[in-house]
């Protein structure tokens, strides 16, 4: 397998032997993907971010898993084997994690959909490591230098597997700044790439990524099974897709021939995508774009009294910091006012969240609570989360969440 010399070979990684607190070790016995700093009581003084972390606890001084060690973070252990049985870190160990969470994505891809998330990160055993595929492009984002003794491994498991023709290589901004490897964010590693942008099918709808410039790996996989949703709701109706980046609401609508859809988001480029992905199918109705600050145009919106039959809200995250929490409800407070003063009668307002930092309970409980103060009658429909190629595996997992309101 020809993966690119820029791809450092399986180094050669030290095993520690670590103790923790009481509650560390706890959490490493429920199955917990972090061990951050704190609960460290003993480790090997020359520890190196990579090395294997064998976490021993307190009775009977016998394993109770193992992580990778990142000395450049606050959670400095990032276990991948959570378990007291012995087990070997090698090609096949991680050949076999990447095997279990394929066969997860195998009723996903019995549908009419070629992109997925084949790893995600530390819900499938493998923190700070995100591999999406986009048709027979496989999309790899390091978070974190723990990967680089076991990278080429791990990427000709994942190439294996999921019979991609092509890898590219994506890295966080620390990864990008660091010296410590020869990668490049973007970087084809494998395989070849006649066009950055790379064309695929979500549920029957063809959209376009660009995997080499585009934000995380070029496209928001999460929500694919509510943009499906959407689009059924979406017939014959007029739409309004808040925060629409590439138009992923705004694109599954107007191929379910909504009459008018109307694509809202700051930056003009992404609008552009959007409406280029939008070209890719069949579709009747008319694609508008605002390019505005969103919290600005739906006020502009409301004064001008105009209303759609579907409206959709999906905000970036508003809480990457806890300090940022309480106004980060205020701003999902207001987006469901002004989204409800937008919404026609007997028509549709979905509100979503992806700060993992707010839980889904306030966020319905903000929801709620705002259209009830609307004093409009209301039913919310459902609520939802990631989907299935997202499989939830500890509680800080589970950041996305999206509720479906009928307001009459």
């Amino acid at each position: 397998m020809n993966l690119s010399n820029a791809i450092p070979s399986n180094l050669k990684s030290k095993r520690l032997a670590v103790k923790l607190t009481a509650n560390g070790e706890q959490y490493v016995h429920q199955g917990h993907p972090w061990v951050f700093s704190d609960s460290i009581v003993k480790i090997n003084k020359d520890a190196k971010t990579g090395d294997l972390a064998i976490i021993f606890g307190k009775r009977k001084n016998a394993m109770i898993g193992i992580g990778l060690y990142d000395a450049n973070s606050p959670i400095q252990i990032k276990m991948i084997y959570n378990s007291t049985a012995s087990v070997v870190i090698d090609a096949v160990f991680f050949k076999q994690k990447i095997q279990t969470a394929y066969s997860k994505r195998l009723p996903l891809l019995q549908t009419n959909t070629n992109s997925y998330r084949l790893l995600f990160g530390e819900n499938d055993g493998f923190p700070s490591l995100i591999a999406d595929v986009y048709a027979d492009v496989l999309v790899v984002k390091l978070y974190s230098e723990i990967w680089l003794p076991y990278i080429h491994t791990i990427l000709e498991s994942l190439i294996e597997v999921s019979k991609c023709k092509t890898v590219v290589m994506r890295l966080s901004r620390g990864l990008q700044n660091s010296k410590t490897h020869q990668l490049e964010d973007g970087a084809v590693v494998y395989g070849t790439l006649k066009n950055e942008v790379v064309q695929f099918i979500e549920h029957g709808v063809n959209f376009s990524a660009n995997v080499i410039k585009g934000h995380k790996t070029g496209y928001f996989l999460d929500h694919r099974d509510n943009r499906r949703q959407v689009g059924l709701y979406s017939k014959g109706k007029t739409v309004l897709d808040v925060f629409s980046y590439a138009g992923g609401f705004s694109v599954h609508a107007l191929a379910n021939q909504a009459t008018e859809v109307t694509s809202l988001d700051i930056s003009a480029q992404a609008l552009e995508i959007a409406k280029q992905n939008g070209k890719l199918n069949n579709y009747t109705g008319k694609h508008h774009t605002i390019a505005d600050d969103a919290f600005k145009a739906l006020k502009q919106l409301v004064k001008k009294a105009v209303v759609y039959d579907v409206v959709v809200i999906d905000p970036p995250s508003f809480a990457k910091q806890q300090t940022e929490i309480d106004l980060a409800k205020k701003k999902y407070a207001q987006l469901a006012q002004l989204g409800e003063q937008l919404t026609a009668k007997n028509g549709l307002l979905v509100l979503a969240s992806c700060s993992s930092r707010v839980t889904a309970q306030v966020f319905y409980d903000i929801n709620t609570t705002t259209l009830k103060a609307s004093q409009r009658a209301f039913k919310t429909i459902k609520t939802t989360q990631h989907d299935t190629d997202h499989p939830i595996g500890f509680p800080e997992g589970a950041y996305l969440k999206c509720g479906y309101y009928r307001l009459d």
